[in-house]
């Protein structure tokens, strides 16, 4: 996160829309940039309530209470607008300058004060504190990152297909590195939870949300298993008629679907008078043993040829396979997602609520 030197609130403006209410103008000075931020006291109000949710713990200093009638006193009452911004600077400060970081590394905190936080700094400094917004947020940006890995893979099939070695290999190692970075923050995603389960969250809540880790890490084994074996180049050929129908595979994939062929191969030999004769067929039994040897040679070619054709169905079978599994991870990941957006709702829901009960 950005470095905070300083926090101020310096100042203080009486608004009338939407209705009348005061804000509290609040200076934020970094080792680079500073910024500024207008903040209402039941923003404050709500931005405690979360800190002791995503840490179970209060800030080091209180927040300033809320005064009965304090909506009309606020527009004549100098001093108690003058003794809340003191008290509202004060308990910024206190988690600032707090020995243990663990306020000001949440997300709500970050929020509430604009620190800019780019994606290029979530990737290397992955959240360790969450709430149950923030919690969300890191989920749906690991879920991006694995449809950027998918789609790294896609691209070195297609290179591999068109023969692209290098643009192949490069789109491989793309997606090599962009796994790797995904994997820590899925753990660290999961020991979130502990936290949120130590801040109250439901049973059932926690229970759904271990499945959506669970489902990440599937995810992530799938996704490493086809990144660390590359896909080779199928062998085409040059030419006839057959060629473009066949698309025969190479015998390295072969040897990976049925196993390497054995060394020991007993030669079975046209020997007359033994005591199993050989059966002749209408083919056999016009031909000598050059014309025998000629025939068992095309008779090995052309099962080869047909393995070759059972071996690319089941390659194109597979695929096919892979395919239908990533549209029903999109699938999911789009659910997810719905899921998402009703938590975010309920979340505005029991904000509104809140709001009402400061207004009753």
């Amino acid at each position: 996160m950005t470095a905070i030197q300083q926090v101020s609130i310096v100042d203080l403006q009486e608004r009338s829309e939407p209705k009348r209410h005061t804000v509290y103008r609040i200076e934020i000075k970094a080792h680079i940039q500073s910024w500024t931020m207008w903040r209402r006291y039941s923003e404050f109000d709500d931005l405690h309530t979360d800190l002791v949710q995503a840490t179970g713990l209060p800030p080091p200093a209180p927040l300033p209470p809320k005064h009965k009638f304090s909506l009309f006193r606020s527009r004549t009452d100098s001093q108690l607008l003058t003794q809340r911004r003191a008290g509202l600077e004060t308990y910024l400060r206190a988690i600032i300058s707090a020995k243990d970081d663990q306020w000001r590394e949440t997300y709500p905190f970050k929020q509430f004060l604009g620190i800019p936080i780019g994606k290029a700094a979530a990737v290397k400094n992955a959240p360790t504190h969450f709430s149950s917004a923030s919690w969300l947020d890191e989920y749906q940006e690991i879920q991006t990152r694995l449809r950027d890995v998918r789609a790294d893979i896609n691209r070195r099939e297609a290179f591999s297909t068109q023969g692209d070695v290098n643009a192949s290999h490069k789109s491989n190692v793309s997606a090599k590195q962009k796994l790797a970075g995904v994997l820590a923050r899925i753990g660290t995603l999961g020991k979130g939870l502990q936290e949120l389960a130590v801040g109250g969250m439901s049973q059932g809540e926690l229970q759904r949300r271990t499945d959506m880790v669970a489902r990440l890490q599937d995810d992530c084994e799938k996704l490493g298993k086809m990144v660390t074996v590359a896909r080779m180049t199928s062998a085409r050929s040059g030419g006839g008629d057959a060629a473009p129908t066949t698309n025969l595979a190479p015998s390295t994939d072969r040897e990976a679907l049925l196993g390497p062929a054995s060394n020991t191969f007993t030669r079975v030999t046209r020997v007359f008078g033994a005591p199993s004769v050989p059966q002749e067929t209408e083919e056999t039994r016009p031909l000598d043993n050059h014309g025998l040897l000629g025939f068992q040679q095309t008779q090995i070619e052309q099962q080869d040829q047909q393995l070759s054709i059972l071996t690319t169905v089941l390659q194109r079978q597979r695929h096919l396979g892979e395919a239908i599994g990533a549209e029903i991870a999109y699938q999911n990941d789009m659910l997810d997602g719905l899921s998402n957006d009703v938590d975010r709702v309920g979340g505005k829901l029991l904000s509104a609520n809140r709001q009402l009960g400061r207004l009753g």
